[in-house]
């Protein structure tokens, strides 16, 4: 992608993501923990980010800003959803998949890829010998950034806060800017990555805009396949016949915090 620098870092970052992806794997079938699926998902983009930057060692300013912005936001979401589980207990997500081996190696599988794909911006940058002057490309993902991880830190926590109340047992949270999206950590989290993409831009040139699978590829995930699809049908079959979650449902944006 671009020059034989950007392939071997493309090559490093696979062989690296699969391997510690496959660690975890082992973990989860054969000790049969799964509370370390998500810190093993956002712990491998943190290492990903320092291993290129590192590598590559010119410590160029847009390589170094972008770099901490997905460590930043690794470590956050990180620790939120190893605490958040190991108070919950046991990840719901592999309840029936939890003695299928098969099963779990499509999952391992499929998580490494969304690692690989959505890092591919950072490790794009990273491997590049350009280093043009700070555009308004990188303020405006920059900001970007700022805004999605605000959206993303704030939803979660007003959601566990939420939950940890017991009077809120059974009950769906429509509480702060879950009042005005049914997913704003989603919402959050898809602005964060576009961002980074935006900040990459001024350095991408010719192949190299094939980095845009990254945010393109988690946004499809998020709306289509194992996001808000799953959450909105386990939501339906909870509250389903609640009037008022009929209500909150239909007058609730999906993702993008707003009034209807």
């Amino acid at each position: 992608m671009g020059t034989v620098i950007d392939s071997h870092f493309l090559a490093l970052t696979a062989l690296v993501t699969v391997g510690y992806q496959f660690i975890f794997f082992l973990i989860t079938a054969l000790l049969k923990f799964d509370k370390v699926t998500d810190f093993a998902g956002s712990t491998n983009f943190i290492i990903l980010a320092v291993l290129t930057v590192v590598l590559k060692g010119t410590w160029h300013f847009r390589q170094v800003v972008l770099s901490l912005l997905v460590v930043i936001w690794g470590v956050r979401l990180g620790l939120f959803l190893l605490m958040r589980i190991l108070q919950w207990g046991e990840d719901r997500r592999f309840d029936e998949m939890r003695d299928n081996f098969g099963k779990l190696a499509i999952f391992w599988t499929f998580q490494a890829v969304w690692v690989w794909t959505v890092s591919l911006p950072v490790t794009i940058v990273n491997a590049s010998d350009r280093n043009p002057s700070i555009q308004a490309q990188d303020i405006i993902g920059w900001i970007m950034w700022s805004i999605g991880i605000i959206i993303e830190a704030t939803a979660d926590q007003q959601k566990l806060n939420f939950k940890n109340f017991p009077e809120n047992r059974g009950k769906w949270c429509s509480v702060g800017v879950w009042k005005y999206s049914r997913h704003p950590n989603y919402f959050g989290e898809i602005l964060l990555w576009w961002g980074i993409f935006v900040a990459s831009t001024p350095v991408l040139k010719g192949a190299d805009w094939l980095v845009i699978l990254g945010p393109l590829f988690l946004t499809l995930l998020l709306l289509f396949v194992s996001g808000i699809p799953l959450l909105e049908v386990s939501a339906d079959k909870k509250f389903g016949n609640v009037a008022g979650y009929r209500v909150y449902k239909s007058t609730t944006s999906p993702l993008i915090p707003l009034r209807l």
